[in-house]
C-alpha cells in the first residue's frame, strides 16, 4: 500500500504539510530529520514511516516498519487512512485526490503479520 497523491505542486504541497506540522496546526503527525512521516498518537507512534517520493505531478508515500519488525494490517491501514484524513482536512485544496493502494506497492517495505 502507498498513499498516492495528486497534484500540479508536488514539493510546494510536501513543504506546505512540514510548515502545518511545525506551526502545530497538524497535531498527530510528525517528521523526522530523514523527512520520514510518523503518526504522534502513543498508540502509533514510531510504529511504522511514510517516506514521501516526489514526482512532477504527484506525491508517493512508501511506508516502512520499524527494523525487524512486521508490519501488522491494522498499523498499514491506520498510518495511509490517518495520513489521506490530515490532508482532507488541511490540504484539500492543494491536490486533485490521494488515494490509499489496497496491498504493498510502489517500493512499500512491509512484510504482513
Amino acid at each position: 500500500m502507498a498513499v498516492v497523491v495528486w497534484t500540479d505542486r508536488p514539493s510546494d504541497l510536501l513543504a506546505a504539510i512540514r510548515r502545518e506540522i511545525d506551526a502545530r496546526r497538524v497535531q498527530t503527525w510528525e517528521y523526522d530529520s530523514d523527512g520520514d512521516f510518523i503518526h504522534t498518537p502513543e498508540q502509533w507512534r514510531r510504529r511504522a514511516w511514510l517516506r514521501p517520493k516526489v514526482s512532477t505531478d504527484r506525491i508517493t508515500f512508501i511506508i516502512f516498519p520499524p527494523k525487524n519488525i512486521v508490519l501488522s494490517r491494522e498499523i498499514y491501514a491506520v498510518y495511509h487512512g490517518r495520513f489521506v484524513e490530515m490532508l482532507l482536512v488541511h490540504f484539500d485544496t492543494d491536490f486533485s485526490s490521494a488515494n490509499a493502494t489496497s496491498m504493498p506497492s510502489f517500493g512499500d517495505l512491509v512484510k504482513w503479520s
